[in-house]
């Protein structure tokens, strides 16, 4: 919560709750890049601006705005003989769509793939440099990663990133030497193995159907309808995730993308 100015100092929230900042140095910069909101848009920024030369903090007008979160709805599932990747194509910030064309999955490897909920330009860095480092890898030691090394160079990234981190939850799957393996990383880093996960603004409805139909003996075809089910469920009930699927299959024999129809 925001305070008023106590002894020519305030509290503001911020990612470091208790820290305290003169109002003079805080206003040294905007508030949005200061503590890394960068979800806020210009208007606050100029808002900002003009309140700084009268000493004057807008706290109304801060209050009053919500932040725009990109929504998305990203699955992943291990099967028996591979590993399954899908999320849909909508980009919104808020209640504006600014494309039904967004791609949140990606190749890695031959073998390992990624798919992201969140900012689509930060995915797309954040994928550029693991294939980066992952073709480097393989060039120095002739053979190719694994999916934990690669879920670990990514959990890896954010931090060299701290003030302006990744703003992107990401599933890493893949199959080495024929098992199947899945990860979810949050933004800053966190890396979890699992059967199955979900990630984005639709994650909650998409993951009560994985857990109610999900078991390990499922094949690849059969996980591959399941997970479009979960998809689509959220696609029914989240007003930010729409406009199509992208699905990746990732089995011994390598990749394949699909962006399957279906109809409401």
């Amino acid at each position: 919560m925001m305070g008023r100015p106590q002894s020519g100092r305030f509290v503001g929230y911020h990612s470091h709750p208790g820290e305290e900042q003169s109002q003079k140095d805080s206003l040294s910069q905007p508030y949005v890049w200061r503590y890394g909101e960068r979800t806020r848009d210009a208007s606050m920024v100029a808002s900002l601006a003009l309140n700084q030369e009268e000493g004057k903090w807008p706290l109304s007008f801060l209050m009053s705005r919500e932040p725009y979160v990109p929504g998305a709805t990203t699955v992943g599932m291990v099967c028996k003989d591979g590993v399954l990747l899908a999320s849909e194509r909508r980009y919104a910030y808020g209640s504006f769509v600014m494309s039904k064309g967004a791609k949140k999955v990606f190749k890695i490897r031959d073998n390992i793939g990624v798919a992201c909920a969140g900012i689509v330009g930060d995915m797309q860095v954040l994928t550029r440099e693991a294939q980066a480092y992952m073709s480097n890898y393989q060039y120095e030691r002739e053979r190719g990663g694994t999916v934990k090394n690669t879920a670990k160079l990514i959990a890896n990234l954010p931090s060299t990133r701290r003030m302006f981190p990744f703003l992107a939850e990401t599933i890493v799957a893949g199959v080495t030497e024929g098992k199947p393996e899945l990860y979810v990383l949050d933004p800053i880093g966190s890396l979890l193995p699992d059967k199955f996960a979900a990630v984005g603004t639709g994650a909650q409805i998409a993951i009560g159907v994985l857990e109610l139909e999900y078991n390990e003996g499922l094949s690849v075809e059969q996980g591959e309808v399941v997970l479009l089910k979960a998809v689509r469920s959220a696609l029914a009930r989240d007003i930010s995730s729409g406009d199509g699927i992208d699905l990746m299959v990732i089995t011994e024999q390598g990749i394949k993308e699909e962006s399957p129809r279906f109809f409401s």
